[in-house]
């Protein structure tokens, strides 16, 4: 695997600078506020972002996929068997531009 370089760092650091908050998520994630929820403040304003960096078919909710994919959100519900696992890796990941 080839190294990242500067550029992707900084790519990456754009994009993690967008995880929701604490604050901006539920404290107990389930199966109807999923359903209700196909996008979010955060992947709104990251869609935002992103269209005006020239980026297109990124859309709010296209965007909240891609932020549960890879990671920014963790929405396995409660009592889901990998929900442990997926808060500890989340707890352990060094996010990239915050040292």
């Amino acid at each position: 695997m080839a190294a990242m370089d500067e550029s992707d760092i900084e790519r990456a650091a754009f994009l993690w600078a967008h995880e929701p908050t604490a604050a901006g998520r539920p404290a107990f994630v389930t199966g109807p506020w999923l359903a209700a929820n196909p996008a979010t403040p955060a992947s709104t304003r990251l869609s935002k972002a992103l269209k005006k960096a020239g980026f297109s078919f990124v859309g709010p909710t296209t965007i909240y996929a891609f932020m549960q994919a890879m990671g920014f959100v963790d929405d396995q519900v409660e009592g889901c068997c990998v929900r442990a696992e997926c808060e500890e890796a989340r707890a352990a990941f060094q996010r990239p531009g915050r040292g």
